[in-house]
């Protein structure tokens, strides 16, 4: 039995009881699922299945590397968050079948993240004689380490389409577009094109129709992406705000995401 094994267990004996047994049971359900994808040859998917098993043991590592205290909560929502997104959707493709599985990732995404980067600041700040910052910065804090986060991960969705041609930014279909390149007289005023039925791309081989619009191939899903973050990120460091700003440690929710010091 490994080291990280026999430390997730110790957890198991303290009041971290439920976060444990979500683990152990994602866990169990990704080594499955991996094998499921190995025996249909997709080694591709079987390899996501390592990377989630990988980033299942982050928590911990985090906890006995830094001595900080995840709460349990908080846990369970990250273990939840990585085989929603990971095995759910992009094994199982939830992503496409479920039309606002996406979006609610991004949006916890940014909640979570968002008690991450504030509960740093404020581990600083409670932690430092030399340090007071007001709630409002620490607030603010969370909202850009949340934004950085959700950033990073737009740079690495754009990086993998240009380079592997994924589609990690998902298409949308667009109706109504304003161009500068289609204005003939070279002006910089944008042409408006309005109601588009269809479009027509031509390749060496083949021709595809599109129906019912013009294929954004990418914007439209980023900035998206990133406007839940920001949602996601107000919505806990505005929380954040008033825990701080009225000492309220008993708020049941709020306590719930932000890390401890042991």
């Amino acid at each position: 039995m490994s080291k990280f094994t026999n430390k997730m267990i110790k957890k198991y004996k303290t009041s971290k009881r439920s976060s444990i047994i979500v683990y152990f049971t994602l866990r169990l359900l990704v080594i499955i699922c991996m094998i499921d994808q190995l025996l249909r040859g997709s080694l591709s998917n079987a390899i996501l299945c390592l990377l989630s098993l990988f980033l299942f043991t982050i928590p911990t590592f985090i906890e006995d590397k830094y001595k900080i205290e995840l709460p349990n909560l908080l846990e369970t929502t990250i273990y939840c968050f990585i085989f929603a997104a990971e095995i759910l959707g992009e094994i199982n493709n939830f992503y496409g079948i479920i039309p606002f599985w996406d979006t609610m990732l991004h949006t916890l995404n940014g909640f979570i993240c968002a008690g991450i980067g504030f509960s740093l600041v404020n581990l600083l700040n409670e932690n430092s004689d030399n340090i007071n910052l007001s709630p409002l910065y620490v607030a603010i804090v969370g909202v850009c380490f949340s934004m950085t986060v959700g950033v990073c991960w737009e740079f690495i969705e754009y990086t993998c389409d240009q380079l592997f041609l994924v589609d990690m930014q998902k298409d949308r279909i667009i109706t109504n577009i304003g161009s500068i390149k289609m204005n003939e007289t070279g002006e910089n005023k944008p042409v408006i094109i309005k109601d588009i039925q269809s479009t027509i791309i031509n390749t060496k081989d083949k021709s595809y129709t599109i129906k019912n619009g013009y294929l954004d191939i990418g914007l439209n899903d980023t900035m998206k992406d990133l406007m839940v973050n920001f949602a996601g990120a107000i919505v806990f460091s505005t929380l954040g705000y008033f825990y701080l700003k009225h000492n309220n440690k008993d708020d049941k929710i709020t306590n719930k995401f932000i890390l401890k010091k042991r």
